[in-house]
């Protein structure tokens, strides 16, 4: 199988939209995910023993010398593509697949050639290419896959099929293509001779160089513009005509697939982002290595268990309980509630299950008491799920030594997956299931085979949790992690457990009535729409609107897809900047009206029944340590608009508290950045109380603080905020709507003024090229490989996030650190008062009647004290009734 890679990833590139695809440093990926699904799902269906990718170099090949003009007529490469083809390059290198790109020669002529040799010599061959040349290569033995919907469907053009779809023979298509010319390769054809006539003429005369010779017996008006045109038609001709003997370094034989290095491929899926399960299992499952893998991976572990009956969990206890436990279990949780089913314990060479329904009171004490012990080691998954539901059975969970799940986030904080089964295949080298043939000793009495294999899997899973937190003992130590999985991700995971059994409270006839008032705003725009056109159209289809905006209204076109002109949110803000019509501004609003709508329904959806909204924290999800939020995400509700603070005012302060208090630091990344770089000017702008943005963009514009305008300020904004956050000048051109150069320019200045941020981040990266790593204040590695990549942007992928990841990471980790701090002291002092969310740089508390005073002067000192920065940290804080009047 070979395949055109320029051509196939075009395709792709204008398949997806781009503004869909971007990693955190803003780098575009639409183009990479589009070929390689393609590829995986080819490589699913047609199974080639023998693959490569060939490239275009440039332009500038025989055909340019041949005729200058060819391909003349084509746009710039877009700079979001161009950037886009090493990096499926590099994807396609850790496939161990072999790719070609000889200067000279387009990727259609290495095809051909390699093509012609492997049927030479016996081969089956299969070519994926969107360019109809490559039809002329059709034989009993070639076949053309010819993508035709984007990437996604692939249609098989065998002899028959050409011969159907223009009526001719492969062989006679090169004569068709020069006569018909191509508008793309800017290849002219005869004036008003379309395909039907050139098909005519072939079939008529046989051949291209029969027509030619016999140009005189063609009558009419095409005849006179056959022979005017004739010269033109015969340098079609040659340049139609795909070479078959370029000199390669290798041939068909040598095109054998290999086993992918799987180390490298998840590591440039992780640097990509691609962290679709299912779009990663396609792609590794065509890996031609994954049998002998598979070989190398036991297919399971015996485990002497033992399903405990009433009475018996104390003296198991008693027995093993002074070395660490693996501990697993089945449970339900949803809408705040939940309860465990099954509880599997694993010592070192022996385990037990049961029932938590069936303890009797001694077992129901022995298992508290273990669990409550902090002198007693368990090793957990995902420890914060099973602190959470194990309280709902007031089962207190102390001495938690080990979260596998946690552990393996912070050796690898990148990587694709953190469940057991995937770590037990990566770090023990065996799959999550029991051996063949068991041991015999489970039994259920009259019960069936199903319940007992249930117990064997679950007791398996509980051994794999044991023996996975012995490996990550070992390795924590040796990326500097064991401080800040005992002290921070532990402790915060068991905050995180109480704060999603309290939820918070919620106004749902207040949500309802925003949800019936943003559904009728939709309701509204639709017909505000239709009235401005004069007629109804569908606001959802991107074709009916394209053909109202660009067909009926003839408004400017906006950037060029496959599908003809983009309707996105910058298109529309574009289009409202640039014309006078009301459509593309009621667009935006009927676009903004239903995404809300969508989330204010989701909000009701998830109201517990105590009246509360309980969502779901993970520790795992943000490489640089960021809590993320699910189920509903509350760290996605609006906070700049009016729509969105009236959602906020659906959280509000539950029965037997008086207030909902809200703590933030103010500007903690770039106060981070100001500490990390030791720049004078930047903490000296930090401790005058001012303004930030006003005091840093007078020094920038060279302008006093009161002429610093409010454009002036939003580019000083989005700056330093991109400086924190490792963006590029393209990616802050894009995000300010100005010039490329123009934003580089004020990233110059910007460093001219402020050079201890300038050197801190040229420091940032050359030590992390030299250790492999970025690390936080609190010594959090992100491991950054692609510092040394040849390939320029994966290399300046890893640089921006070489910049980003000791800034954000860092700041997450002061905010876990208050978090706690500010949780022990509420402990210490007695205080009824409680957490109940996280989001991003702030918190929320339930405040108890009487402690609003003491909480205030408790939370102002506990998180300005978190960690002692140069430019130090300030902490806001505000109460109200609900979430939105305790806004500060």
């Amino acid at each position: 199988m070979l395949l055109d890679g320029h051509s196939l990833a075009y395709r792709a590139f204008y398949a997806l939209p781009v503004e869909n695809f971007n990693t955190v440093t803003g780098q575009p990926t639409n183009a990479v995910y589009g070929f390689t699904s393609m590829l995986s799902n080819t490589l699913r269906d047609e199974a080639p023993t023998h693959l490569a990718v060939a490239f275009d170099v440039s332009r500038k090949t025989w055909r340019f010398d041949e005729y200058p003009e060819y391909k003349a007529t084509r746009s710039k490469t877009p700079d979001e593509f161009r950037s886009q083809v090493e990096l499926i390059g590099e994807m396609l290198d850790a496939m161990a697949v072999r790719r070609f790109a000889v200067d000279g020669f387009e990727a259609d002529d290495v095809i051909a050639t390699l093509a012609t040799q492997a049927e030479a010599l016996g081969y089956e061959v299969l070519i994926v290419t969107g360019d109809r040349d490559a039809f002329q290569l059709v034989s009993d033995h070639v076949t053309v896959l010819y993508p035709t919907k984007g990437v996604s469907e692939l249609t098989r053009f065998t002899p028959d099929k050409v011969v159907e779809k223009y009526g001719l023979s492969p062989r006679q298509y090169p004569d068709f293509a020069a006569l018909r010319g191509d508008p793309s390769d800017n290849l002219p054809g005869i004036p008003g001779v379309g395909e039907k006539t050139a098909a005519k003429w072939i079939l008529q005369f046989g051949s291209f160089a029969e027509l030619c010779e016999r140009a005189d017996e063609v009558k009419g008006k095409a005849g006179e513009n056959l022979r005017a045109h004739l010269d033109a038609v015969k340098l079609n001709r040659r340049l139609t005509e795909m070479v078959k003997d370029v000199t390669l370094d290798a041939g068909p034989e040598q095109l054998a697939r290999g086993p992918y290095d799987r180390d490298a491929l998840s590591t440039v899926l992780d640097t990509l982002e691609f962290r679709n399960p299912n779009f990663r299992e396609r792609l590794f499952a065509a890996d031609p290595g994954a049998e002998q893998e598979e070989a190398a991976v036991a297919e399971g572990v015996a485990v002497d268990g033992t399903v405990l009956a009433p009475g018996e969990l104390p003296g198991w206890l008693a027995e093993h309980a002074a070395g660490p436990l693996g501990l697993a279990s089945v449970d339900t949780w949803t809408l705040g509630s939940g309860s465990v089913t099954q509880v599997a314990l694993a010592a070192a060479e022996d385990a037990v299950w049961f029932d938590p329904a069936a303890l009797d009171a001694a077992d129901e004490k022995a298992f508290a008491d273990w669990l409550a012990d902090a002198a007693r080691p368990k090793v957990l998954h995902n420890a914060k799920n099973v602190e959470r539901v194990f309280a709902e059975h007031g089962w207190r969970i102390a001495g938690i030594s080990m979260c596998t799940a946690l552990a393996a986030y912070l050796i690898k904080p990148g990587r694709r997956s953190f469940a057991l089964d995937v770590l037990s295949v990566e770090y023990l080298a065996r799959e999550l299931a029991p051996a063949e043939g068991g041991n015999g000793q489970l039994a259920f009495g009259e019960e069936d085979d199903g319940e007992a294999a249930a117990a064997e899997a679950l007791m398996v899973q509980a051994r794999t949790v044991l023996d996975l937190g012995e490996v990550f003992a070992e390795r924590l130590p040796e990326v500097g992690a064991a401080g800040l999985l005992h002290d921070v991700e532990l402790p915060i995971s068991a905050l995180l457990a109480r704060m999603e059994r309290a939820g918070i409270a919620a106004d749902r006839p207040h949500l309802e009535g925003l949800e019936q008032q943003f559904a009728a705003a939709v309701q509204h725009a639709v017909g505000e729409a239709h009235a401005s056109v004069g007629h109804e159209f569908n606001l959802g289809s991107p074709k009916q609107l394209q053909e109202v905006l660009f067909g009926e209204l003839g408004l400017p076109k906006t950037k060029k897809t496959k599908t003809g002109y983009t309707t996105d949110a910058d298109a529309l803000a574009s289009l409202a900047a640039q014309t006078d019509h009301e459509l593309p501004v009621i667009m935006l609003r009927h676009r903004e009206q239903a995404k809300l709508r969508v989330t204010v329904e989701g909000l009701v959806k998830t109201v517990a029944p105590d009246g509360r909204i309980h969502t779901t924290f993970s520790q795992t999800v943000a490489a640089t340590g960021r809590l993320s939020s699910t189920d509903p995400n509350l760290q996605n509700v609006p906070v700049r608009t009016d729509e969105g603070r009236a959602i906020r005012r659906g959280f509000v302060v539950g029965a037997g508290y008086d207030s909902l208090l809200t703590a933030d630091y103010s500007q903690i990344e770039l106060r981070v950045m100001a500490h990390l770089s030791e720049d004078e000017g930047l903490i000296a702008a930090f401790a005058s109380g001012e303004d930030l943005h006003t005091t840093v963009g007078s020094h920038v514009f060279s302008v006093s603080r009161e002429n610093v305008d409010a454009e002036m300020r939003r580019k000083i904004k989005a700056m330093s905020y991109g400086l924190a956050y490792g963006l590029s000048a393209f990616g802050l051109s894009q995000q300010l709507g100005i010039e490329a150069a123009e934003a580089r320019g004020l990233m110059e200045t910007y460093f001219e003024r402020f050079g201890g941020v300038r050197d801190y981040l040229h420091r940032a990266v050359e030590e992390a090229r030299v250790t492999g790593y970025t690390e936080t204040l609190l010594g959090r590695r992100r491991y950054l490989p692609d510092l040394t990549s040849d390939n320029r942007q994966r290399r300046e992928m890893a640089e921006r996030m070489a910049l980003n990841a000791p800034i954000q990471g860092s700041a997450a980790d002061i905010v876990k650190i208050a978090m706690l701090r500010v949780d022990e002291a509420l402990t210490r002092d007695g205080l009824r008062t409680r957490m109940l969310l996280q989001v991003h740089d702030e918190i929320v508390l339930e405040v108890a009647p009487g402690e609003r005073e003491k909480v205030e002067e408790l939370v102002r000192r506990e998180m300005a004290g978190a960690y002692p920065l140069r430019a130090p940290l300030d902490v806001s804080v505000g109460d109200g009734a609900d979430w939105e009047s305790a806004a500060h």
